[in-house]
């Protein structure tokens, strides 16, 4: 795991002695908006097998922005120079929009290609830009999923499940002290087991209505027991264990144009296959065999 220093890429691992043993996530830092919605003007850098970048990924196959908004996919393999493309390393495109700049190299990246710059490389941000931003250029119409009428529920979801499930999976994977990883996977499961009795008689988080909450706790569900069970050590229960999260999970990826974002061999190859510190093998497992289509 490397980042850049003053503009020049380092190899720099992660740093949780001064943590006691926790990990615990750098905030984003480019944090603008577009500033007009042009079709093609803007290019989303993204992995696959990120679950941060795989939330624009499904917003935009909703909204039917394909056309309208371009995107290039990291290898799956995060090397030494961290998230390669077809033309290059992403590191030098951070570079390129800010010479000097000191920090993790991240996606999702949403890039202005007439300005040469990084609007924004944080995903719950680049999904509310999605969400209305493109509208005009939209090709399916999608209910807001981020009304104001629901936004104060909305985000005290969104608030529980990044610090508990979304970035809870990592602080227990990435975790290097017994007892910073045990404390993530209890806050881990119990949201879980919250969340299980919360879809018992709703169709969504919110209800009858879809939001931005579902789509931030898709993307991390849809990984559940391929990965964050056994490769992050979150293996008190499967996901395929709640009836409902399950249902829920399989009712999400039905949507249209979700199911063509989830790429399950490329999710298992760059987890497997790039955290060596967790898995020095570097081998793939070959299950679990899921089956998320409803019957």
């Amino acid at each position: 795991m490397g980042m850049l220093v003053e503009g020049v890429w380092r190899e720099i691992p992660r740093d949780t002695k001064s943590t006691g043993g926790a990990f615990v996530r750098a905030e984003s830092a480019f944090r603008d908006r577009v500033s007009e919605p042009e079709a093609r003007r803007y290019r989303l850098y993204v992995s696959k097998s990120c679950p941060w970048a795989h939330r624009t990924l499904v917003v935009r196959a909703l909204k039917g922005l394909e056309k309208a908004i371009a995107v290039s996919y990291a290898d799956p393999y995060m090397g030494e120079n961290g998230w390669q493309f077809p033309d290059g390393y992403l590191h030098q495109l951070y570079a390129k929009a800010k010479p000097g700049y000191t920090g993790r190299v991240t996606v999702p990246v949403l890039w202005d290609e007439k300005e040469a710059r990084i609007v924004n490389n944080e995903s719950s941000e680049i999904i509310r830009m999605l969400n209305r931003d493109f509208d005009r250029l939209a090709r399916r119409t999608l209910a807001d999923l981020y009304p104001e009428k629901r936004r104060r529920e909305i985000d005290w979801l969104n608030d529980r499940i990044y610090r508990t499930v979304n970035n809870g999976v990592y602080r227990a994977g990435f975790a290097t002290a017994q007892d910073k990883y045990e404390e993530a996977v209890t806050e881990l499961f119990r949201t879980l087991d919250w969340l299980e009795k919360r879809l018992k008689k709703r169709k969504w988080l919110c209800g009858s209505y879809f939001t931005e909450a579902d789509v931030r706790l898709f993307t991390t569900l849809v990984r559940f027991d391929a990965v964050y069970y056994s490769h992050f050590k979150c293996n008190l229960r499967r996901l395929v264990d709640y009836p409902n999260l399950w249902r829920y999970t399989r009712r999400v990826y039905a949507l249209p144009g979700v199911a063509k974002t989830v790429d399950m061999a490329q999710i298992k190859a760059h987890y497997y296959r790039s955290m060596k510190q967790i898995n020095p093998t570097q081998i793939v497992p070959k299950g679990p065999l899921l089956d998320f289509s409803l019957h």
